[in-house]
């Protein structure tokens, strides 16, 4: 399985996610640069955190006109894997291959810390691999993870089970208190109509490393290394 990390102007995750998936995952895994038009075919896109173009005009806005974009959306459109992490899931809101959008924290303020989510649906690449009912333990970076969607699309990604993480408490509940940005419902990552597009403001790459005496992370990257083995 080959892994490709498109690289922003401004991303600063790229280099934790390379580490995470050749070192730790042990998977080929190659940089993308934004003004690539070749993805060098690589079977799993992942759009790092950072701050593309530093974050100016809004979180991934301008990210979405790089060049790569074009390729990135034509494997998506194809059924191909394709991961979004913090501002990764930023840019691919702003691109239109997921919906929603993300809005300042409801604090007004930059949110470092480790928090907890649960998965929502365990039957997807990213999830199939969760223990059941365990709050994993994951580190987020943002002024903008404050998801947002109209009702009828809330509706939508509810019913087609596409809302993939809720913030929670370390005993797995689902609370207002648990909430670091006041996303809409405590979500914290979902995915498209298709399960193949996925987006998350939590780091699971931040999370991987025995090092860090923490690996919660590592149980994603364990459900799309296994999904693509059994394919």
């Amino acid at each position: 399985m080959k892994f490709g990390v498109v690289v922003f102007p401004g991303s600063n995750c790229d280099e934790d996610m390379v580490y995470v998936l050749r070192d730790i995952m042990n998977q080929e895994t190659v940089k993308l640069w934004h003004k690539d038009k070749d993805l060098q075919g690589c079977d799993a896109i992942v759009l790092p955190g950072g701050f593309s173009y530093g974050d100016y005009l809004r979180s991934g806005a301008i990210a979405r006109f790089s060049p790569i974009m074009e390729k990135v959306a034509e494997h998506a459109a194809k059924g191909g894997f394709l991961f979004g992490v913090c501002n990764g899931f930023q840019v691919l809101c702003e691109a239109g291959l997921l919906p929603g959008a993300l809005l300042h924290n409801t604090s007004r303020k930059f949110a470092c810390k480790n928090v907890y989510i649960k998965a929502v649906n365990p039957d997807t690449i990213l999830t199939n691999s969760i223990p059941k009912n365990k709050a994993l333990k994951i580190p987020i970076a943002h002024g903008e993870g404050n998801y947002y969607a109209d009702a009828k699309t809330l509706k939508a990604l509810n019913d087609n089970g596409q809302v993939l993480f809720r913030y929670c408490d370390e005993n797995g509940n689902v609370t207002d208190e648990a909430n670091p940005n006041g996303a809409m419902e405590n979500i914290a990552g979902i995915c498209n109509a298709g399960k193949n597009v996925f987006g998350m403001m939590p780091h699971p790459e931040r999370a991987s490393d025995k090092a860090l005496f923490n690996e919660d992370g590592k149980f994603l990257f364990e459900s799309v290394i296994k999904s693509f083995v059994s394919a």
